[in-house]
């Protein structure tokens, strides 16, 4: 129940700030989005059923499930790749780029 709000939160939390006009606060976003998903990913594998990855016997019913935990690190790192392009984006270009002091203002 705990797990499953907390995905809510966060993803309630990252499409208020996708909403917003600035930049930085789209890219704060998608960073909240990313990992409500990660959440939302580990917890298919049974958080509250399972043990540990590698448990102490071959039982495959107390030993975790690693295909959701591969997801999640496989989210992380694309998630991660991602927030570095955006924040380069919202770094070099934005909509309200001003005339530098080589401008004129002349038209081409």
């Amino acid at each position: 129940m705990i797990l499953a709000l907390t995905v809510g939160l966060l993803v309630a939390g990252a499409l208020y700030l996708l909403l917003q006009r600035d930049a930085l606060r789209i890219v704060l976003g998608f960073v909240l989005l990313g990992h409500g998903v990660n959440l939302l990913l580990f917890s298919a594998g049974g958080t509250g059923r399972r043990g540990e990855p590698l448990g102490q016997g071959p039982d495959p019913a107390a030993t975790a499930d690693p295909l959701p935990q591969a997801f999640v690190l496989t989210a992380i790192v694309i998630a991660f790749a991602i927030t570095i392009y955006l924040l380069v984006l919202a770094v070099t270009g934005t909509a309200r780029d001003v005339a530098g002091p080589d401008d004129d203002g002349s038209p081409t």
